[in-house]
């Protein structure tokens, strides 16, 4: 690799780097008329297969997206390879099953907004639907 490709490649690294840091994801549900408040710990919990009082649904983009990146980033805090890895290991081992899945922010829009009791992240300055309410923004 040139000095210069390498120069380019560093550049485009920490343009990213900063470009994550100052997105913002909102954690959206589809609720029934109750008011739900969930930490950062719990939405993380409900996205990584554990065990929630709200019996949300957790809905998540498919890998290789850039609001997935931010949400894994700043919710869950894990980088991808590491959550693709524990996903591995459960549906090995017949222990959970990662969130539903969905292609992109239109879908994720669209199945949220049909299945109550569901839970994703969507961009921040996306219009959302009346039936879906934002319960945490990240920072």
């Amino acid at each position: 690799m040139s000095k210069f490709a390498f120069a380019v490649f560093i550049i485009s690294i920490i343009f990213c780097a900063f470009a994550q840091g100052r997105e913002r994801v909102v954690v959206v549900a589809h609720l029934a008329d109750q008011p739900v408040s969930l930490s950062k710990g719990e939405i993380r919990n409900i996205f990584m297969g554990g065990v929630s009082e709200s019996n949300l649904a957790p809905v998540e983009i498919a890998s290789g997206s850039h609001i997935r990146v931010i949400f894994n980033t700043h919710v869950i805090g894990l980088p991808e390879s590491r959550i693709q890895s524990y996903w591995a290991q459960m549906k090995f081992s017949g222990r959970n099953k990662p969130p539903t899945s969905v292609d992109s922010v239109d879908e994720m829009i669209s199945y949220l907004n049909e299945n109550e009791a569901s839970i994703g992240y969507l961009p921040e300055d996306v219009e959302l639907p009346d039936s879906l309410t934002v319960i945490f923004t990240t920072d």
